[in-house]
């Protein structure tokens, strides 16, 4: 089980120094993959009266995709957005960013995508939140023909392209595509599109009754559901044994990686989250010498 971390969007803040000293270090401590949230635009509660969200145009949020590629120049970890809000953005610009992104970590790179909950910032990037589960599906398959041909014509319900490819390809043809679930139709498409998943639960009964179904999907689609990742999260506590034990109870899930999240938990500074996953990286057994 492959084990990195959660970066803390909404704690570090813009600081550039921060940023550089928050990926080299978790480096340091023996992680091997970065997870960062996506969010383009925060809505404001003063004008949205009824918005229910958890983030809004208070919380900070670093462009995932861009800040891959400054961090690719700095560490040698794997990256994953968790995840990209796809329906959201422009097909074929995602598939150049990931290009890029892939390039740059020299194929240290998957893309996670699911279809978000905020209508707000579909509404202000021009497109349709209602179609976005039909969407979704489109992009993946066109996603992967610009990753993997040279000229491609597509002609979808959302986007179509003529005659029209990438220069230059990414190093993994296709990114491999992973996808947020948090319901039955959505652990469908993962086990039927997806080369991995992100459960939003614990181990457990809920997880077990969403894994089932996902593996389902893939047996439907003449897939093998043992090739499927799944990327557990952990919340970080200061309590090793609880850590220790909720590690374990990923890995007998069948976790095939594992990202610490220390956000919410008090921690205010760049080195208060480093001093988190040192600990947690000692527990872990994940320390370099």
């Amino acid at each position: 089980m492959q084990i990195g971390v959660v970066f803390p969007q909404t704690e570090i803040g813009a600081d550039a120094g921060a940023l550089r000293a928050y990926g080299q270090g978790v480096e340091e401590l023996g992680y091997r993959h970065v997870m960062a949230y996506d969010h383009v635009l925060g809505a404001d509660r003063a004008v949205h009266k009824d918005f229910q969200g958890p983030y809004d145009l208070h919380s900070t949020f670093h462009e995932p995709l861009v800040m891959f590629g400054h961090l690719a120049a700095l560490t040698s970890l794997e990256f994953i957005t968790g995840i990209l809000i796809l329906p959201q953005r422009q097909t074929a610009l995602v598939a150049k960013q990931a290009a890029e992104v892939d390039l740059l970590t020299g194929g240290r790179f998957r893309l996670g995508v699911g279809v978000g909950w905020n209508r707000v910032e579909y509404e202000a990037l021009g497109q349709d939140f209602g179609t976005r589960g039909k969407r979704i599906e489109e992009q993946v398959v066109l996603l992967r023909r610009l990753w993997t041909e040279e000229s491609v014509t597509f002609e979808g319900a959302f986007d179509r392209v003529v005659g029209a490819g990438l220069a230059p390809l990414p190093v993994q043809r296709p990114i491999p595509i992973w996808f947020g679930a948090q319901s039955p139709p959505a652990y469908r498409r993962a086990g039927r599109m997806g080369d991995g998943w992100l459960p939003q639960m614990p181990p457990g009964p809920e997880l077990d009754e969403a894994k089932a179904i996902v593996e389902e999907g893939a047996r439907q689609a003449g897939r093998d559901p043992s090739s499927l990742g799944m990327e557990g999260r952990l919340a970080w506590t200061p309590d090793a044994g609880k850590l220790e034990d909720l590690a374990r109870r990923w890995r007998e899930a069948g976790a095939t990686h594992l990202a610490i999240n220390t956000m919410n938990a008090g921690l205010r500074t760049v080195d208060d989250h480093l001093e988190a996953l040192r600990g947690a990286s000692e527990i872990l057994g994940l320390r370099k010498g």
